[in-house]
């Protein structure tokens, strides 16, 4: 009698030793297998039930490796690779000194295409599989980072002032009313619309209002830096009586989905505000720390119930874009600040740079976690390596012992961009030699 015909497939990533799902249960299967179809998950379970019910086109043994959702970095600027190492040992009112001359002069389309390609390489190659991207021309920003194959959330940068663009206010409003029809028609996988006021200090309230209007309009997700030192909320309080949170707030902003980078010093009454309007923080640890900008207490916003996701910042202030990095720190200063060694575990850092930040964009339903009909955002990790022997639990190993050189596979919507630690999209040694010759002509 024949047996039961398979169910087709386009990939079988098989046997995993362990598969970290970051659904609502933090389930973790051991000796599983994940199956993807037509750029989704269709199944994730034990390998030996994969392997009767599923034959693939493809399949790739990962039994000495971890799979887990891709990471989710909430706050960057990734152009700004090829300005890393530019402003060192500044705060950040000197930092933004020094990084607004450099780009007037290096950040022309040419230079952030180039520099946003660099950056989505090191990002896939890390692990990062999407990315919440603040960041000069836009457009050519976005079509260098899907080109190498990230998926890339980015809109139309607000400044009172005209910057290395050269827009008046008027230019960047037109800009943000054509930006849906400009984005589709870049080739990647799905991102939500996107609108980016740099801060409540560098767009006044009036210029706030209007954008906030415009996400209404475009059901745009909005993200901007908030309270990211002592200085800037003094400042903000001086010209405006008024905390950054408070003037998003009156301005409408909060009233739509809206991510704060940093969100470093929060009064009470700001995280009774965010809590409630359901505003996400993209925690910085790394660039908080190198600028001396503060510690967050993440324990204390997740208490309140305010969602929290982790980001790097930009190349030229947390001189790279590792996530892993970005988990460890954040998990470590964490529990200083609450002084706990038990204040937050790795599976909520974990989640903090997956689901979390998925959530805070909108996307949790496509993207996150390792569930059935979610899109094939996946990585892999090395086991047998070192650092991560013995394996006592995958979550504590992400978090406390992993690193981004671990990482061997990547799926971006199903598409294995990463193989064996290489692009599948480009030769890195073409990726390096475009910066390289682009920033010849400034330095």
């Amino acid at each position: 009698m024949a047996g039961k015909q398979k169910i087709s497939a386009d990939l079988i990533l098989s046997r995993a030793r362990f598969v970290i799902t970051c659904d609502a249960n933090a389930t973790i299967f051991t000796n599983a297998s994940v199956v993807v179809t037509a750029g989704q998950i269709a199944a994730v379970g034990p390998a030996v039930e994969i392997e009767n019910l599923y034959r693939a086109d493809q399949t790739i043994d990962v039994s000495d490796q971890l799979i887990m959702p891709g990471l989710v970095n909430l706050h960057t600027h990734t152009p700004m690779t090829l300005l890393r190492g530019v402003a060192e040992n500044v705060d950040l009112q000197g930092f933004l000194e020094i990084v607004w001359d450099k780009e007037d002069r290096v950040m022309n389309p040419d230079g952030v295409y180039v520099g946003a390609r660099l950056g989505a390489l090191e990002c896939l190659l890390g692990g990062t599989t999407t990315t919440l991207d603040m960041y000069l021309h836009p457009l050519e920003t976005h079509r260098g980072a899907a080109e190498i194959g990230l998926r890339h959330v980015i809109g139309p940068v607000f400044f009172d002032f005209p910057g290395p663009e050269k827009l008046t206010w008027s230019q960047r409003l037109e800009q943000a009313q054509t930006w849906p029809e400009q984005v589709r028609e870049i080739t990647g996988p799905y991102v939500p619309l996107a609108l980016m006021p740099h801060a409540p200090l560098t767009v006044n309230p009036e210029h706030l209002a209007q954008i906030a209007t415009i996400a209404q309009e475009s059901e745009s997700l909005v993200t901007t830096h908030a309270s990211e030192n002592i200085t800037e909320n003094e400042d903000t309080q001086k010209k405006y009586n008024a905390t950054p949170t408070e003037l998003l707030e009156q301005a409408g902003i909060l009233k739509h989905r809206t991510v704060l980078g940093h969100g470093v010093h929060l009064s009470s009454t700001d995280c009774t505000t965010i809590a409630r309007r359901g505003t996400s923080i993209a925690h910085c640890p790394g660039s908080n720390m190198k600028l001396a900008s503060g510690a967050a207490d993440i324990v204390g916003y997740r208490a309140q119930g305010i969602n929290v996701g982790l980001g790097t910042d930009g190349c030229s202030s947390s001189n790279d874009l590792d996530m892993f990095s970005v988990m460890r720190l954040s998990a470590n200063l964490a529990r200083l600040v609450r002084n706990d060694p038990a204040s937050i575990s790795a599976a909520e850092i974990i989640k903090a740079a997956t689901i979390d930040g998925a959530r805070a964009l909108g996307i949790d339903d496509r993207v996150g976690s390792i569930e059935a009909g979610k899109e094939a955002d996946l990585i892999t990790l090395d086991l047998d390596v070192p650092h991560m022997v013995p394996m006592r639990d995958p979550h504590t190993a992400v978090v406390f012992s992993a690193g981004r050189g671990d990482v061997r596979h990547v799926l971006v919507a199903g598409d294995l961009v990463i193989k064996d630690h290489q692009s599948t999209r480009v030769a890195a040694n073409s990726v390096f030699a475009a910066a390289n010759e682009h920033l010849a002509k400034y330095f």
